[in-house]
């Protein structure tokens, strides 16, 4: 099978597919990290995988300059979609920030950019290591 015409996929569907690709991300983690029993496992993730984090995590990329011209459009696409589900435990802004995010990784994967998606993948868990260590999280 091979991966959709990233060009013709709206910001919400790539969000849909970045948030899954995401998540094996930071499962995979995880699981290195040795974690094992379930509530550990979920409350964790939340570390990562939260509107919030994400959000820092893109203010993060801002700062080190980390995303390209293009990367920053699927992004953009992404955040500005309009979606027709509202932000649960968190302010519109924070969520469709997120959204973007997920579309990011989205767009890096059905474009088969998997090395740039492995190298950006990383550095977001280390940001968030990092940041976990210093409490910014």
């Amino acid at each position: 099978m091979t991966r959709a015409n990233y060009q013709q996929i709206n910001g919400i569907a790539l969000a849909y597919i970045g948030d899954a690709v995401w998540e094996v991300f930071v499962r995979e983690h995880l699981l290195e990290l040795g974690l094992t029993k379930p509530n550990k496992l979920q409350h964790t993730a939340t570390h990562y995988v939260s509107a919030k984090a994400q959000a820092f995590l893109v203010d993060q990329m801002e700062q080190a300059d980390k995303l390209s011209e293009e990367e920053w459009l699927f992004f953009k696409k992404g955040r500005n979609a309009k979606s027709h589900t509202s932000a649960k435990n968190t302010a519109v802004m924070t969520y469709r920030i997120s959204t973007g995010f997920e579309a990011l990784f989205g767009y890096l994967y059905t474009s088969e950019q998997d090395e740039r998606l492995q190298a950006l993948a990383h550095w977001c868990i280390e940001t968030v290591e990092t940041n976990k260590r210093k409490k910014k999280i």
